[in-house]
């Protein structure tokens, strides 16, 4: 019998059922953003701030697929000199990303089909930015393939990663083995289907991934490819926050930062989950290290299927709170809310302290707007640096007599800074990035 091939099988399955599942006539209607591309995100949490993508930004879309990232990315650098590279197996996959990026008029991509193993004979020189979402967990290897990532990225560049967390995907990785029993002498992938189909609308309400299917979407929405990519996939391993940690810290030397798609780092919280009950449980948790209250968090939570963050190998490359020629800006290329709606926020608790909710995050917080939030607010544009806020918040003090310095402003803006922050709903950037 001639011995099955995994990669053969990975690029057969990517051949077959492209993934995600793309129309590239949707893209004259939408754009779809990349949670971790976002590069007012990306600035804040791995440059500092300090990144001017205008001049000479290469990125490295490792296992780009049908184009998501790609194209998010190259149309936010649509109007710089930065050059984008799709490097993926697929050629069908390739092919709709292409298509995708013809229709949008995007020419500042370079398109390679081949492994991201492949890289160290590619001759692509090394790059700012490599993203490499869902595809690290698919290789026979994964820690080869980061080191082979590492050797193309750039002394101060950074990496978006996303890997599958494992307590999250419990019942997945239960279908994946009924699947493989169920499936064995099946090759076709269309039959493989057809039975895992068949499987889910029998499944008694006592199986585990019934009992979680609120946590996926792939094997309803995502057609095909989803439901293959979910429950059929032939090489799919997952990873929990120590196993990250050992990995990525540890062992190699990189600085991780967690930012879940929507939720930013709220779900690594510990407060999240026991900030409302016995206090001293809390104060115990929140004394242990930073990775351990991690670790209780995703244990606590449950519902962390994916595992998204930044890699860095400096631990400094975070934008930091306190500089007055720092400018505060709302990221979100797609839909960028504006300081005017916090207002409105706290005008309608008639600038009392309220419970502020954000539902994407299960976000609860008690806030206060304290003398000078709303103020502040109210000229936060993304483009004013907070001394310039602050000086418009000076001018309109003209009944006192001693004006707010600067530090005061800071620790009166600081909680709803640290707060909108932990959901990347406010970030920041220095003067010409």
């Amino acid at each position: 019998m001639t011995p099955v091939n995994p990669e053969a099988l990975v690029e057969a399955q990517y051949e077959q059922f492209p993934y995600p599942a793309r129309d590239p006539e949707d893209d004259r209607r939408r754009l779809i953003g990349t949670w971790l591309d976002d590069l007012d995100i990306l600035n804040h949490h791995c440059f500092r701030g300090e990144y001017p993508f205008r001049r000479g930004f290469r990125v490295l879309v490792a296992g780009g697929g049908t184009g998501d990232g790609t194209i998010f990315l190259a149309h936010q650098l649509r109007d710089t000199d930065a050059e984008i590279v799709h490097l993926d197996l697929s050629t069908a996959s390739i092919g709709i990303a292409r298509e995708r990026a013809r229709i949008r008029g995007l020419t500042n991509i370079r398109w390679v089909q081949a492994s991201l193993l492949d890289l160290p004979t590619l001759d692509l020189g090394r790059f700012d930015f490599i993203n490499c979402v869902g595809v690290l967990h698919h290789l026979p290897d994964p820690e080869a393939g980061l080191d082979v990532l590492l050797s193309s990225l750039a002394d101060n560049g950074a990496m978006a990663i996303l890997v599958y967390a494992q307590y999250g995907r419990t019942g997945v990785y239960q279908l994946q083995s009924l699947m493989r029993l169920l499936n064995q002498g099946v090759d076709n992938g269309r039959q493989k289907i057809d039975n895992a189909r068949a499987v889910l609308v029998q499944l008694p309400a006592t199986n585990w991934f019934r009992r979680g299917e609120d946590l996926f979407r792939d094997h309803e929405a995502g057609g095909d490819a989803g439901l293959y990519d979910l429950l059929l996939h032939s090489r799919d391993r997952a990873y929990t926050v120590p196993e990250l940690y050992d990995w990525l810290v540890d062992r190699r030397g990189l600085t991780i930062q967690f930012s879940d798609v929507h939720r930013g780092r709220v779900p690594y919280e510990v407060e999240t989950y026991l900030g409302g009950g016995d206090p001293g449980l809390l104060a115990r948790a929140q004394r242990l290290p930073q990775r351990q209250q991690q670790a209780i968090a995703e244990l606590l939570s449950g519902d962390l299927c994916k595992h998204c963050f930044y890699l860095t190998r400096s631990a400094n490359s975070q934008a930091l709170y306190g500089d007055v020629k720092s400018i505060p800006l709302f990221p979100n290329e797609t839909h960028r809310p504006s300081g005017a709606q916090f207002v409105q926020i706290i005008d309608q608790h008639n600038n009392l302290p309220f419970l502020l909710k954000h539902q994407q995050s299960s976000l609860q917080k008690p806030m206060d707007p304290r003398p000078h939030v709303r103020s502040i607010f109210s000229h936060l544009d993304g483009q004013s640096s907070f001394g310039e806020i602050f000086d418009k918040v000076r001018s309109e003090q003209i009944n006192r007599a001693a004006p707010p310095s600067n530090d005061e402003l800071f620790a009166n803006f600081r909680p709803w800074y640290e707060t909108l922050q932990s959901i990347e709903r406010l970030v920041l950037r220095q003067a010409g990035s």
